[in-house]
């Protein structure tokens, strides 16, 4: 695999991290009108998905099939309300679909279905499931000769789950070098901290030791972000992990590090609050 050219100055970087402001305002008010959601990790992972949706990823939203494009998979299908968001910003789905959050019959779940959404490669929410699906769709691009790459976000208590760690081993077996794995390292899972559930450090140590070339990086650096993905795959012949260290709830005082925002429902003052601490407007 050879490393990918991307666009950066900045101006880029700027624009991007406004983006990212939107897409995390985008996520509290859906949280707030389902009244439902994991608001805490949809705001830990929007600079992640904002810099490989909007400079990193091959992709056409005009057509979200195209057999030639890089596929992504949200593996922690619980961050959905920024992946939404995310998706709508890049044109894959209207804006207007925002606002049905969760609705009866309303296309955007509170996990993503692929059969619903356009842009979406896989149905995930039942966590361990999409690093395993990354490795199979990254297999099945090196047996059919074809250069697109495979990129999975993943939740840093999923990690818990063993299925990651025999997906990983796999990859490595394989040398899936088109495969990047992304750990949104917020270190907050449902209910409290990761580390006292069950720990998790040294995580860079154990990515290496199960075959994969790891990079840690600031997770909310939109210029940090994309000099990095810009060196994948980080070494030859190796799945790439990128550990990305993230504030649960960025950006929003209320909720940065406070477990209980892994679940949350903002109030209407809260709202009003978030779009001041996050400079953006309360749209709805």
């Amino acid at each position: 695999m050879k490393p990918t050219q991307i666009a950066t100055s900045p101006e880029i970087e700027r624009r991007l991290f406004l983006t990212s402001q939107r897409v995390r305002m985008q996520a509290l008010q859906m949280a707030a009108h389902a009244k439902l959601g994991h608001p805490g990790g949809d705001l830990s992972a929007a600079d992640v998905l904002v810099a490989l949706y909007f400079a990193v990823l091959k992709i056409d939203p005009e057509n979200p099939r195209w057999p030639d494009r890089d596929r992504f998979i949200l593996s922690k299908g619980h961050g959905a309300a920024a992946y939404y968001a995310t998706l709508a910003g890049r044109g894959f789905i209207p804006l207007a679909q925002l606002k049905t959050y969760m609705d009866p019959l309303s296309m955007l779940n509170g996990h993503p279905d692929r059969n619903k959404v356009p842009g979406v490669e896989a149905n995930t929410g039942p966590l361990g499931h999409g690093l395993p699906i990354a490795v199979g769709a990254a297999l099945a691009a090196r047996m059919k000769k074809e250069a697109w790459r495979v990129f999975v976000l993943t939740g840093d208590g999923e990690l818990q789950e063993g299925s990651n760690w025999e997906a990983v081993m796999t990859a490595q077996q394989y040398g899936l070098d088109n495969l990047t794995v992304i750990v949104d390292r917020n270190r907050i899972q449902q209910g409290d901290f990761t580390e006292n559930t069950i720990r998790m450090e040294p995580l860079t140590e154990r990515f290496a030791a199960f075959g994969c070339a790891v990079e840690e990086v600031d997770g909310h650096s939109i210029g940090a972000l994309l000099e990095c993905f810009a060196r994948l795959p980080l070494e030859r012949g190796k799945p790439s992990c990128v550990i990305a260290r993230t504030v649960k709830g960025k950006g929003v005082s209320f909720a940065e590090n406070q477990p209980a925002w892994h679940h949350g429902v903002p109030t209407k003052e809260q709202l009003a609050k978030a779009a001041e601490e996050l400079g953006v407007e309360v749209e709805w």
